[in-house]
């Protein structure tokens, strides 16, 4: 039997960031889709009417390139506004009131993880999370204890099937075609093992550096702020199995199946920068630690994996603004052609932003009498401009109760396992040039190889 659709949306945190630059386009969107007809209520502590309420959707849609356009008129038709504290039954008490006749209604938590079991106990206390769903924004805890007590927090009060964990990562369709290609190709299964590849990088590259929140990064440092979440879940995209059936949960089976797989960290097999001038920036110690890159080498304990290292990379002020995935595979057994010998092995690469490539690297013979070859990338390359915004396709997913996209908890926990080692042991961050490849430490961190450099 299909799940029940949504017949209310709630996002608490109206009055944030968050709602400003993500949820109301995706709102306006859903409704232009014709996807969102029904209550939408924004909860907050801002002393808003209504009317401010609507006026703030209009300013958020017109500085996303939106216009107040019929979709846009009918939203704020919807929209309505509770002004209450969250640690406070009342506010929650108005909330069911505000819900009417809603049977399910999806409660959105645009707010700070210190405030989640507030909410979520008050939803449950005034009647308001009975057939609800709920979705929360990462962070989900800030390492594997605070993670396993959030997770328990959470199911006193709700069933893990109604419990939506989003990253905004898994709903770019960039990523969705990564989960494509691997499974709707036959020629790509009998190479993807450990008996063909010989090993893994993934690159999430960033020209820019804290963009002013240096306070915040204080507090999460590159491990926390995408290893944990964003990579981790491209490498269990990368490494897990066919999925057994067709329904979403068989692929969250899968991926749980791979974030299983992989290895804690080693301290020793981590290398850890910050761009130098990060000190300087408001809201950073001058001491800091923290780390703005990082380079690890990640094991998987599986049939297909062992012994295929996967490098994992990111940082801040790089040399470019770049996510990609190589795979570089073996050489051949026997170099036949001399030039082989001292050639880059085949590859494949997805670069999943700023734009969408698929590449297949091989060789090919150069015109002339010789035996010689020269390399051939064999690119198919996707538009992704009109493809719907991450926020859109997430909150009409969670609408209809499909959590594909979304993070499970054993996923949450198992990810935190992997990187728990070394949010505390680890050696000094290495200062590295802003504009450069991060610091030298990382150069020569690929055993018998060399990182692929986006361009």
């Amino acid at each position: 039997m299909s799940a029940a659709r949504s017949d209310a949306l709630v996002f608490f945190g109206a009055s944030g960031d968050l709602a400003y630059k993500d949820i109301f386009p995706a709102l306006h969107g859903l409704v232009a889709d014709g996807q969102l007809d029904m209550p939408v209520i924004g909860v907050a502590r801002s002393e808003w009417s209504r009317e401010d309420l609507v006026a703030r959707a209009r300013a958020s849609i017109e500085a996303h390139g939106g216009h107040a356009d019929a979709a846009f008129d009918k939203l704020a038709s919807q929209l309505q506004y509770i002004c209450g504290d969250y640690s406070e039954a009342p506010t929650f008490t108005r909330l069911r009131e505000v819900l009417g006749a809603a049977q399910h209604p999806l409660h959105y938590l645009a707010i700070p993880p210190s405030a989640f079991e507030q909410v979520v106990r008050g939803l449950a206390e005034s009647g308001a999370a009975k057939g609800a769903r709920v979705v929360l924004e990462k962070p989900f805890g800030r390492d594997y204890a605070s993670a396993v007590e959030l997770d328990d927090v959470l199911h006193q009060f709700l069933p893990e099937r109604a419990i939506f964990r989003i990253d905004h990562f898994l709903g770019k369709e960039p990523v969705q075609n990564l989960l494509y290609f691997r499974f709707a190709n036959s020629f790509l299964e009998p190479i993807w093992n450990r008996e063909y590849i010989d090993h893994v990088q993934i690159t999430m590259a960033e020209s820019f550096g804290i963009k002013g929140r240096g306070r915040l990064y204080e507090e999460l440092g590159a491990i926390r702020d995408v290893v944990q979440n964003h990579l981790l879940q491209i490498a269990a995209l990368l490494l897990m199995e066919p999925p057994v059936g067709h329904d979403p949960e068989a692929i969250r089976d899968a991926k749980g199946q791979a974030f299983a797989a992989m290895r804690p960290l080693d301290p020793d097999e981590v290398v850890r920068g910050q761009f130098d001038g990060y000190r300087s920036q408001p809201g950073v110690a001058p001491d800091s630690d923290v780390e703005t890159y990082v380079a690890l080498r990640l094991h998987v304990d599986s049939w297909r994996w062992a012994g295929v290292p996967i490098y994992i990379r990111t940082g801040k002020s790089l040399a470019t603004t770049a996510t990609e995935v190589y795979v570089a595979l073996k050489r051949p057994p026997l170099a036949v052609f001399e030039d082989v010998k001292r050639a880059q092995a085949n590859h494949v690469r997805f670069r999943l932003s700023p734009d969408v490539v698929l590449e297949l690297g091989a060789r090919a013979k150069r015109p002339g009498e010789s035996m010689a070859g020269e390399a051939v990338d064999l690119d198919a390359c996707r538009d992704t401009v009109n493809a719907m915004p991450a926020y859109q396709r997430l909150l009409g997913d969670a609408m209809r109760g499909d959590q594909m996209l979304f993070g499970r908890n054993d996923q949450v926990v198992s990810a935190w396992r992997i990187v728990d080692p070394v949010l505390t042991t680890h050696k000094p961050v290495a200062i590295y040039q802003q504009g450069s490849w991060g610091p030298s430490e990382a150069d020569h961190f690929i055993q018998g190889g060399a990182w692929y450099d986006p361009v």
